[in-house]
C-alpha cells in the first residue's frame, strides 16, 4: 500500500496526513472546505519546521513530506485509486456512516477503509458497506507525528489479513500498534474518559480547583498533563461525545457526563480549539480560569 487518502483536514486529519507523507506515502488530503485545507498545510509546515529545528528531520525530509501531500475538495477524485482510506472527520456517527457509504461506492473492492474514530463502533460503520471484512479502526493519538500509539480496532467482521496488514503498516510509520476489539471507547477512551469526567465532577462539586486537581494528578500519579488540561487539549466537545457513546453503549450511569461539561460545550467553551475551556488560551499561552467560575 502506497497511496493513502485521508478524509478530514482538522487536527487529527492533518497529523495523519503529515505522518504518512513523512514516511514516503503519497497522500490525498480531502476536505469539503478549501480554507481548512490551506490551514492544514500551514499547520503541517509549521510542525515540520519544529521537527527540523529539533534535528528530528532534515530539510529534504520536510520538502519531500510536503510534496507527497495533495489537497482536494472532491471526495471521489481524492479517494479513487487509494490503497487505504483513513477517515478522520468529526466524531459524529451520521457523518461517518455517510462517508463510508460513499467510499464503498467510489473505491476499488480491494481498498481498505479505516476510521480514526475514538469511540464509535467499527462494526456499525462497516455494516453500511459491502466490504465489512476490509473495514478497520486506526485510532491515532494527538499529536499524531509525536505519539507512538495506534489503537487498531477489529470490527466483528474485519479479516485477519486486513488486521495484520494495518498492524504492519503502522510499524512502518514508526508507531506501536495495539490490537483491540470493538467495544465502546475501545481501550484508551474507556479508561481515560471516565477519569476526565471524574475530574470535572470533582471540580463541579467544589472539592478542589482546576490547578489543584491537575497538580495532584501530575505530581501524585506521574501524569504528564492534568486531566482538565488534557480535556482542553482533546476538545471538550469530543470528550462529551465519547462519554455519550460510552453511556449509550454500556447503558451504565457511571459514564453520564458531568453537567458542568455539558454546560461548557453548550456555551462554546471547547478548550484549546475555541480559546477557552478550563484554561484560557486566548492570549496565546495557557492561563488558569478562576476555579470559582466552575463551582455550583
Amino acid at each position: 500500500m502506497k497511496n493513502i487518502t485521508v478524509i478530514g483536514s482538522g487536527t487529527m486529519g492533518n497529523g495523519i496526513a503529515h505522518t504518512f507523507a513523512q514516511y514516503g506515502f503519497k497522500v490525498n488530503l480531502v476536505d469539503i472546505n478549501e480554507n481548512a485545507l490551506q490551514k492544514a498545510i500551514a499547520t503541517i509546515t509549521k510542525n515540520l519546521d519544529r521537527q527540523l529545528q529539533k534535528g528530528a528531520i532534515t530539510e529534504d525530509v520536510k520538502n519531500n513530506t510536503l510534496s507527497n501531500i495533495t489537497t482536494l475538495t472532491d471526495l471521489e477524485k481524492g479517494a479513487k485509486g487509494a490503497d487505504l482510506v483513513v477517515e478522520a472527520a468529526s466524531e459524529n456517527i451520521d457523518v461517518k456512516l455517510k462517508i463510508f457509504k460513499q467510499l464503498d461506492e467510489i473505491c476499488d473492492s480491494k481498498t481498505i477503509l479505516a476510521s480514526n474514530t475514538s469511540s464509535i463502533s467499527i462494526t456499525q460503520i462497516a455494516a453500511v458497506t459491502k466490504r465489512a471484512d476490509k473495514v478497520i479502526g486506526m485510532h491515532f493519538m494527538n499529536p499524531v507525528p509525536v505519539m507512538k500509539l495506534v489503537e487498531v480496532i477489529r470490527g466483528y467482521n474485519t479479516s485477519n489479513d486486513v488486521c495484520k496488514s494495518i498492524m504492519e503498516m503502522s510499524k512502518t510509520l514508526n508507531k506501536v500498534p495495539v490490537e483491540v476489539n470493538d467495544y465502546p471507547g475501545f481501550v484508551a477512551n474507556k479508561i481515560l474518559m471516565p477519569m476526565i469526567n471524574e475530574a470535572i465532577i470533582t471540580l463541579y462539586e467544589g472539592v478542589a480547583g482546576v490547578s489543584e486537581i491537575d497538580t495532584v494528578m501530575k505530581l501524585g500519579m506521574a501524569h504528564p498533563m492534568g486531566p482538565l488540561q488534557l480535556a482542553d487539549f482533546i476538545g471538550l466537545d469530543v470528550c462529551l461525545s465519547i462519554l455519550r457513546v460510552l453511556q449509550d453503549g454500556f447503558g451504565n450511569p457511571k459514564y453520564a457526563p458531568c453537567p458542568l461539561l455539558v454546560n461548557m460545550v453548550t456555551a462554546g467553551h471547547l478548550g484549546v480549539k475555541s480559546g477557552k475551556g478550563f484554561y484560557d488560551y486566548s492570549t496565546g499561552s495557557k492561563e488558569l480560569i478562576l476555579a470559582d467560575r466552575f463551582k455550583k
